[in-house]
């Protein structure tokens, strides 16, 4: 089967759920919503498999900032159509820059969800959040909206941010036909299959990259242990 049907589609969702709301690290829900969407549609499953392994052959991510590296500057709006720049953040302390690839994604939702969670304990050290993502504005809001985020959710369109950092992936056209039940063309505002590899840096105030993650493989994300270890250590 290479097409999602409406009734596995609700089972994903209904896997989603339970996923979200179980007891566990982020790594765990992630890694069972993904033990899920190979039951349910392990087309896209095997797909997906055959686009990370072409990634790590490529050195998909090798060449993102490592820590030690000054973090390129970005100036891109929020939900709001507000300019928000990397200096006007870390002039306030340290932040941890996350790559989404969109709020259609569920590893995604589960990330960002686990991250809201921790906000107090990221403030409460004089740390920041930012996150990017290729989608319009409209549906950064709709991302932003759905677990309350307290922080910038902005906007990378055409992935020119993302490029910069040597994140943007094509996916290719397997991939394409497993997702086409999604409008990528209205979420991103271009017909491009452009994604970011998912990725987390901690940018300290003078600038530089003390911790990262970036792996090819959406389904694995940084731990939010390790994010605020690595928050705590840029401060």
């Amino acid at each position: 089967m290479t097409q999602l049907t409406p009734a596995n589609a609700e089972r994903l969702r209904n896997a989603f759920l339970q996923c979200r709301d179980m007891e566990g690290s982020l790594r765990e829900q992630l890694e069972a919503y993904a033990a899920a969407g190979r039951e349910i549609f392990p087309a896209y499953g095997e797909a997906v498999d055959r686009l990370v392994e072409r990634l790590l052959a490529n050195g998909g991510g090798e060449n993102a900032p490592r820590p030690g590296d000054p973090m390129p500057p970005f100036v891109l709006p929020d939900d709001q159509g507000r300019l928000v720049t990397l200096d006007s953040l870390i002039a306030n302390g340290p932040v941890a820059v996350i790559f989404f690839r969109g709020h259609w994604c569920p590893y995604c939702r589960l990330n960002v969800r686990a991250v809201t969670q921790a906000m107090n304990r990221v403030k409460a050290m004089g740390a920041q959040v930012a996150a990017i993502m290729p989608e319009t504005q409209e549906y950064a809001g709709r991302f932003k909206a759905e677990f309350a985020a307290p922080f910038p959710v902005l906007t990378d369109l055409d992935n020119g941010y993302a490029l910069s950092l040597n994140l943007a992936i094509w996916l290719g056209p397997e991939i394409q036909r497993l997702l086409s039940y999604y409008d990528m063309a209205s979420f991103h505002g271009n017909d491009g299959w452009v994604l970011p590899i998912p990725a987390t840096f901690v940018v300290g105030q003078d600038g530089l990259v003390k911790a990262r993650f970036v792996d090819p493989d959406f389904r694995k994300r940084m731990e939010i242990d390790d994010l605020l270890a690595a928050l705590q250590s840029a401060g």
